[in-house]
């Protein structure tokens, strides 16, 4: 049977809570003895508007003299949940935190702030966070001085702000995805006045530019924009991160050529849709390909982006990652269905043929292209045929990876009101046989690897073997060899002698004269 949806309405039941204050400043209100201030609070319709006011870009963001002291002699652990924009949301966060004088821990007990950055994309995401909550409950029993707060994707969801307002009186601070600049002045007020605090901007948001960040490892996130105006049916980002809104590019590239002069390797460009890259532009004409023709100049080891939306996905795009060099020849080009009926209900706006039309332009304009993909099955209505499209699609295009995902619904989305009429049970299946298909091509894909010679970004030692080191090539395929630990951090040359169907197995070779394969 199908999954029963959540009731979201006992959230909303207000009835025992009591304004105590309210000016242009927000509102007090007590609910179960825990004093909320609402300095703003999400609101799905006014998320969905795509007004036509200028973006404003900000430069002056430095935190106030008066808050870098707060955190002094303090300790903080982010959790982050979710895809590589949480990741790099995460980096600023805890830039902005060392700024105010904490510094990280992994101990919880040993914690004075835990935020939770949240993922809103499917419902188990949200599961997970909810119960992370759980635990951490015990924890602030137990210091009741230590600040926990929940930002992210979730915090832009009426129905969890409701909720957390409601069943979780225990968190102090609430923040989503629009004003995280605004940390450091919600961390003051919470600190202050003791109450639960909420600032949630439903508004399209602006560009914040000159935040801290703590970057770590051989690779950095940058994003170029933010946002996404597509509305895909099943799809809350629009909602939660707002209009498609691009940086400038030359900030984008002032930003890339200081992670060259720090020493990075690769730099991943990011956005909901990058592909939009440069359309809200009004003043300049600028795309996403122009943007990667000027990176691909920058002296970056290896340049990645995503993620992609097969519409905006146009030629002139195909053309400058065909000049190769610093760009990967890696894309990640999510189709979510082989039908084009579903892909119609999703409001994906192509077709079948259209996706497949730009992957033969893609491997024929770059030699040796390596793609991979999303892909929801159990789509409302999706029918075995349709089903069986998808399975078509990934044998036609033979995808190397994908991440494959069960349907699942999400308030406030159109998907969320249709009828969820394919059984549980057909779905875990349906499941069952795509990742099975994927893992043939992936397999067949590493099998042709053999006695071929790989460049490897060599990232660290293999969890399970520390005599082993873990690496990743130019299309990202996860490569596993004996080595000496110096080498991480470094290029090396691998010939590839083992496939297995996640990653491949090989040994050093000594640098030659000539270049290797770019694979």
């Amino acid at each position: 049977m199908a999954k029963e949806p959540k009731d979201y309405s006992k959230y909303f039941d207000f009835s025992d809570a009591k304004v105590l204050s309210e000016d242009e400043h927000g509102k007090t209100i007590r609910i179960k003895g825990r004093e909320i201030h609402i300095i703003s609070e999400p609101n799905h319709r006014q998320s969905k508007k795509r007004r036509r006011e200028d973006v404003q870009v900000l430069y002056d963001t430095a935190i106030p003299e008066d808050l870098r002291e707060i955190g002094k002699g303090k300790h903080y652990i982010v959790y982050t949940f979710g895809c590589q924009m949480n990741e790099h949301d995460s980096e600023t966060i805890k830039g902005m935190l060392e700024e105010m004088g904490y510094t990280p821990t992994e101990e919880r007990k040993e914690a004075d702030i835990i935020l939770l950055n949240t993922c809103a994309i499917r419902e188990n995401a949200e599961d997970k966070v909810f119960g992370e909550l759980g635990h951490l409950s015990h924890l602030k029993r137990e210091k009741p001085e230590m600040l926990l707060g929940v930002c992210g994707c979730m915090a832009q969801e009426e129905n969890v702000v409701s909720r957390i307002m409601q069943k979780h009186g225990f968190v102090d601070l609430i923040f989503g995805t629009h004003n995280v600049h605004r940390l450091p002045h919600l961390i003051r007020e919470a600190l202050l006045s003791k109450e639960m605090v909420v600032e949630v901007w439903s508004k399209e948001g602006d560009i914040v530019e000159n935040l801290p960040k703590k970057r770590e490892g051989l690779r950095a996130w940058v994003n170029i924009m933010y946002g996404c105006d597509k509305f895909c049916t099943y799809c809350i980002v629009p909602m939660t991160r707002g209009k498609e809104r691009s940086r400038r590019p030359e900030d984008v590239i002032a930003e890339v050529r200081d992670l060259a002069r720090q020493g990075f390797k690769e730099v991943t460009l990011l956005g909901q849709n990058v592909n939009a890259y440069g359309k809200d532009f009004t003043d300049i004409s600028y795309s996403f390909g122009d943007l990667m023709d000027d990176i691909r100049k920058i002296d970056i080891p290896r340049i990645r982006f995503t993620t992609s939306h097969p519409r905006d996905f146009d030629d002139h795009l195909v053309e400058v990652l065909s000049k190769g060099g610093n760009l990967v020849e890696h894309i990640h080009l999510p189709v979510q269905s082989g039908s084009t009926e579903v892909l119609k209900i999703m409001g994906r706006k192509y077709s079948r043929d259209v996706y497949l039309e730009l992957v033969g332009k893609i491997k024929a304009a770059i030699p040796g292209a390596v793609l991979t993909t999303d892909i929801i099955v159990g789509f409302p209505g999706e029918t075995e045929e349709q089903f069986q499209d998808t399975l078509s699609l990934v044998d036609e295009v033979g995808f190397d990876s994908a991440y494959t995902f069960i349907y699942s619904p999400r308030e406030g989305t159109p998907a969320a009101v249709m009828e969820d009429n394919v059984p549980m049970d057909v779905k875990k299946q349906r499941l069952q046989r795509l990742n099975r298909a994927i893992e043939l091509h992936s397999r067949k894909s590493h099998e042709n690897l053999r006695g071929q010679i790989v460049e490897v970004l060599v990232e660290g030692e293999s969890k399970n073997n520390a005599s082993v080191l873990a690496g990743r090539t130019r299309t990202n395929k996860l490569v596993h060899f004996e080595g000496d630990p110096d080498l991480i951090g470094s290029f090396v040359h691998v010939k590839i002698t083992d496939a297995m169907t996640w990653y491949i197995k090989g040994e050093i070779v000594p640098e030659m004269s000539s270049a290797p394969a770019l694979t």
